[in-house]
C-alpha cells in the first residue's frame, strides 16, 4: 500500500511523536468559550502555516468540529496549490499518509466516487508529494479523530472548483452512513517586500490595512458564501493563496444546506510574533478560522 511520507514534519510542526502530540494538544485547547457553535458543521476553512503561527486557528476549527459532531468518519481536505498547476483537481485516492502520529488511511471508496462523479477531478498522487497545505492538518485530525480517514484534493484557483465542490457534496450524500466533513486550506494576504505586495507601503498601518481591509474583503465573501466572488476577489487583491480550496469547500457546504459561515478567529503573523515573542515585522501573512 502506498504511503505518503511527511515532508514538513520537523519544520512546520514537530517531527517527533511526543512533541507533535503535545503541540497538537495545545493547538486544539479550548479557545471556543465565547463562541456559540451551530448545531451541525459540514465544513471549515483552516490556515496552513507552521503551527507556531497558525496552528491555534487550524486547531480551533477542528476542535469546533469535534465539539459539535463528536465523531467524523472522513475529512475531504481541499488544499492550496503552491507547486501544482494542473487542469483538474488532484485527488490522492489510494493508500495512506504518514505523520509523526502514525498513518491515516485514505477513504478510497469516497475518493473513487468523487473521481467518477466529477469531470473536474482526477487520480493524481504524485502532485501531493511536496505540498504542505494539507499535510499540516493531518496530525491535528489524528489527535482529535484517531479513526478518521481522509480524501486529500489539490485545487487550483479555477472556476471548475465550484462544480467540484457540488459534485463532492453529491457524493457525500450518497454515503448517509458516513459522517463526512469538508475542509479548505488557505492563508490570507501575504504582505511585504519579500512577497512583492506592498500597495500601502511599509509599516504598521500597511499591515493593519492588509488585515482589516484586504483580508476582510475576502472573509466577507467567505462568510456570505459567495462562491462566484471567492476566486476573483482573491486573485485581484492577492488576498488568499488557496482560493480554489475555499471556493470548493463553500460550494460543497452550500450544496449540503449551509447558507452562511461563522468566523471564529482572524489574525496575522506579525500579531502572532508580537504576542509570542514581543517582536513585530513589516511582513505579514493573514490567517482565519471559519466553520459552516
Amino acid at each position: 500500500m502506498a504511503v505518503r511520507k511527511s515532508v514538513v514534519a520537523g519544520s512546520f510542526y514537530p517531527g517527533s511523536a511526543k512533541d507533535c502530540r503535545a503541540q497538537a494538544a495545545d493547538c486544539v485547547a479550548d479557545r471556543l468559550a465565547m463562541q456559540r457553535l451551530p448545531e451541525k458543521i459540514v465544513a471549515g476553512i483552516v490556515p496552513h502555516a507552521g503551527w507556531t503561527f497558525s496552528g491555534d486557528l487550524a486547531g480551533m476549527v477542528f476542535a469546533a468540529i469535534e465539539q459539535v459532531e463528536k465523531y467524523v468518519d472522513t475529512f475531504v481536505i481541499f488544499g492550496a496549490t503552491h507547486r501544482y498547476h494542473g487542469t483538474a483537481a488532484a485527488v490522492y485516492d489510494k493508500g495512506s499518509w504518514q505523520s509523526p502520529l502514525g498513518e491515516i488511511e485514505i477513504d478510497e471508496e469516497l475518493a473513487e466516487a468523487i473521481i467518477k462523479k466529477s469531470a473536474c477531478a482526477e487520480s493524481d498522487t504524485d502532485s501531493h508529494k511536496y505540498e504542505h497545505s494539507i499535510e499540516v492538518q493531518i496530525p491535528l485530525i489524528q489527535y482529535l479523530f484517531p479513526k478518521a480517514k481522509i480524501v486529500p484534493i489539490l485545487t487550483v484557483p479555477a472556476d471548475f472548483v465550484i462544480r467540484l465542490g457540488v459534485d463532492t457534496a453529491e457524493c457525500i450524500k450518497n454515503f448517509p452512513d458516513k459522517k463526512i466533513v469538508c475542509v479548505g486550506s488557505t492563508d490570507l494576504t501575504h504582505y511585504g517586500p519579500q512577497y512583492g505586495f506592498v500597495p500601502q507601503g511599509a509599516g504598521a498601518e500597511a499591515i493593519k490595512w492588509a488585515k482589516q481591509v484586504n483580508d476582510q474583503r475576502f472573509l466577507d465573501a467567505v462568510v456570505a458564501m459567495k462562491t462566484d466572488e471567492i476566486i476573483t476577489t482573491a486573485v485581484q487583491n492577492q488576498s488568499a493563496c488557496g482560493p480554489g480550496a475555499v471556493a470548493a469547500t463553500i460550494a460543497a457546504a452550500k450544496a449540503l444546506g449551509k447558507t452562511s459561515g461563522q468566523l471564529l478567529a482572524h489574525t496575522h503573523s506579525s500579531e502572532v510574533m508580537e504576542k509570542r515573542f514581543g517582536q513585530t515585522s513589516d511582513e505579514s501573512v493573514g490567517y482565519a478560522a471559519v466553520i459552516f
